[in-house]
């Protein structure tokens, strides 16, 4: 029996250790950090912390912008630079099914959240009555393939740190291969019309909103490139809806 209690009592010292296991490279990681990552990987993470672009959020000289002809959503903000680490960890979540790095990720987009309340496109602007979050959707065949969608996870986090509903807004009309590997015109055309108010959503959001004034949607991805789908989803949804529309990326 006291040999029992001993080790009752050595397991209870072992679950309430501050030392945990880090997300990303499976270092021991102190409990107080705001993430569970350890010291090195915390010190990596290439935050933004001022932008050159009021409008798509890029921290240095940006050409996306000027060159589009019309831009549908408000303005865009990012957590972290897309280095060769963010790249290793996007794929980690991705690719080689590490989902439990959406506990990582998914709270870094309050960083982004926060550049878009202390950095805005128009200082005058009034806050918006009402707030939501929503991401950019994944075709049938993507979600298949991966048994997840990434932007949607991530927009889970943020909603659980900032209190606002997570809702899908949007649905994809046919596949796309992956905009990475593609130039800039051919992203757009291979964007057109490929998204479409998803309409459960937005009974939704109207029976949640009756009566209500001024609406933000912040979009969730996970990596902004040169805005292409986040400026055709923005469209899609304000053909449909009287909203703004905020991009919040994980990555730039």
């Amino acid at each position: 029996m006291h040999r029992c209690s001993e080790w009752f009592v050595q397991l209870e010292k072992l679950l309430s250790s501050s030392k945990q296991i880090c997300l990303s490279c499976g270092a021991g990681y102190d409990r107080s950090k705001p993430l569970p990552v350890c010291s090195d990987c915390w010190a990596a993470i290439p935050w933004i912390g001022e932008v050159m672009c009021s409008r798509c959020g890029r921290y240095e000289v940006c050409t996306d912008c000027i060159r589009r002809e019309n831009t549908y959503y408000t303005q865009n903000r990012s957590a972290v630079r897309y280095d060769d680490n963010m790249k290793e960890w996007l794929a980690l979540h991705k690719y080689r099914g590490k989902e439990r790095l959406r506990q990582v990720l998914g709270p870094m987009l309050l960083h982004a959240y926060h550049l878009h309340r202390h950095n805005p496109v128009d200082s005058t602007e009034r806050e918006a009555t009402v707030q939501w979050i929503s991401f950019v959707p994944l075709s049938e065949e993507r979600l298949q393939e991966r048994g997840f969608n990434q932007a949607r996870q991530l927009a889970e986090e943020l909603g659980k740190l900032t209190g606002l509903p997570v809702i899908s807004l949007l649905r994809r009309t046919r596949h796309t291969d992956k905009q990475s590997f593609k130039a800039r015109a051919a992203r757009l055309d291979d964007l057109k019309d490929v998204f479409e108010v998803d309409g459960d959503g937005l009974a939704y959001m109207n029976a949640m909103a009756v009566k209500l004034g001024k609406h933000r949607v912040y979009l969730i991805d996970d990596v902004y490139t040169t805005g292409s789908t986040l400026n055709e989803c923005a469209r899609t949804l304000r053909q449909k809806l009287d909203v703004e529309v905020y991009g919040i990326s994980w990555a730039r």
